[in-house]
């Protein structure tokens, strides 16, 4: 049991995923694969908050206004910020912005979707 943790999952929006790049992506697959994660977590005794950002015009605002909202303990940054090449500067923003705005939120990355819980059971 987790002791009723927070977790922020922030994953780009389905609206802005470049899908030539991940052609075995959809939008239906993302939501669905982020509900998932939602309800393996909340099963396991966490909360869960969803935060879906842009790739990076409003992402910060959107991730700080997430924590302003809830101090979390853990955050996970999906594959899709952090495998894409192209998102690297806004990675690394965001990381830089954790730091500064959730300092005691352990930083937990997955692998692919099936393995968010046991990423955040790593670190929480």
């Amino acid at each position: 049991m987790s002791g009723e943790k927070t977790i922020l999952l922030i994953g780009l929006d389905p609206q802005v995923v470049d899908y030539e790049r991940w052609p075995m992506l959809t939008p239906e697959k993302i939501l669905g694969g982020l509900e998932t994660d939602r309800r393996s977590l909340e099963g396991e005794g966490y909360r869960v908050a969803l935060c879906l950002i842009d790739r990076g015009e409003t992402a910060e605002q959107t991730v700080r206004a997430a924590l302003a909202e809830t101090p979390v303990d853990a955050v996970l940054i999906g594959a899709g910020v952090r495998k894409d090449d192209a998102l690297f500067l806004l990675f690394e923003r965001l990381i830089n912005l954790l730091h500064a705005e959730a300092p005691g939120a352990k930083i937990c990355f997955n692998t692919q979707p099936s393995d968010t819980a046991e990423a955040v059971r790593r670190w929480l």
